[in-house]
């Protein structure tokens, strides 16, 4: 499947609160391990860190990995239909992965 790898693309957000810079590290190694996965931006909230991703699957997979290695940390999954493709007769959906610690 070809994604876009225009910069202001994204299905999913990461979102880490509070700002913690093992945590936002370890899943900036992650994402980058990964070619076929671009960020698009990052942004520094008042409580953290949102990381915005091109790939949905991708970032539920970092909220786990997290959570496995952050123990005592709360893991939510969200998603929010945000469009429909015509061609595949889909619903499009983005994620958001918010990781507390």
């Amino acid at each position: 499947m070809q994604k876009s790898f225009d910069l202001g693309y994204y299905e999913a957000i990461i979102q880490i609160r509070p700002a913690d810079k093992d945590v936002f590290g370890y899943a900036i190694h992650l994402i980058e391990k990964r070619k076929n996965v671009f960020i698009s931006r990052i942004e520094s909230e008042k409580f953290g860190h949102d990381i915005y991703v091109s790939d949905r699957k991708y970032a539920a997979a970092i909220g786990k990995k997290l959570k496995a290695r952050f123990a005592g940390g709360q893991l939510k999954i969200s998603k929010k239909l945000y469009g429909y493709d015509r061609q595949k007769s889909k619903n499009k959906y983005r994620v958001v992965v918010c990781f507390r610690k």
